[in-house]
């Protein structure tokens, strides 16, 4: 993963509108993932084929338990100033009238979030994006982590408050994990592949 800082600190203003102009015009190779995380421009490297399994399995899953007027995006930028962020993550499930605004979706827009952990930005998706979403006010976020401690995790957190979440359930690969309302939707995450 490379950086490009732009501003330290928390971007307000015509700071985090620079910093957004940064991001979109970042030329990054194909397929990679250009970000912006605590107010510095990050591009991934391309997924693995296993870390685009994982997402397209959930995926697949979550069309049967939503709402027909929400979406499941994997490309989706999600915006929180509040944290200088503007996250895209694995996969969201967003209401669509969210998307149709003409402008860019606030992470607090989303019902779920899904980030599948690479082993380049695992802390990324452990620390700083948890801590974004719980400040934007996603009610879920799941994180499938193949790279926990030699032992693949799917944790679901919820109960957002003051910027952290609640542990609501964590499974090793193998064990089931299931989403609460709206979705109730068991997830069996022995089907994931390991890296």
């Amino acid at each position: 993963m490379s950086a490009l800082a732009a501003e330290s600190g928390t971007p307000r203003g015509t700071d985090w509108a620079e910093i957004v102009r940064v991001w979109e015009e970042t030329d990054a190779p194909e397929g990679s993932k250009v970000e912006i995380i605590e107010g510095i421009v990050t591009v991934s490297p391309p997924p693995s084929e296993e870390h685009n399994d994982t997402a397209e399995l959930v995926h697949r899953r979550l069309y049967s338990v939503i709402p027909d007027d929400w979406g499941v995006y994997q490309t989706l930028g999600l915006t929180c100033p509040e944290t200088g962020s503007l996250f895209v993550p694995d996969l969201c499930v967003v209401p669509r009238a969210a998307l149709r605004r003409g402008e860019r979706v606030p992470a607090g827009e989303a019902e779920l979030v899904v980030e599948v952990t690479s082993k380049s930005n695992a802390n990324h998706d452990r620390i700083k994006k948890a801590h974004g979403y719980a400040v934007a006010g996603v009610p879920l976020y799941l994180l499938l982590d193949a790279w926990q401690s030699g032992r693949p995790t799917a944790t679901l957190y919820g109960e957002p408050q003051s910027g952290t979440y609640r542990v609501l359930s964590s499974v090793e690969y193998g064990e089931e994990l299931t989403l609460p309302a709206p979705f109730e939707l068991a997830l069996d995450t022995g089907i994931f592949p390991l890296n």
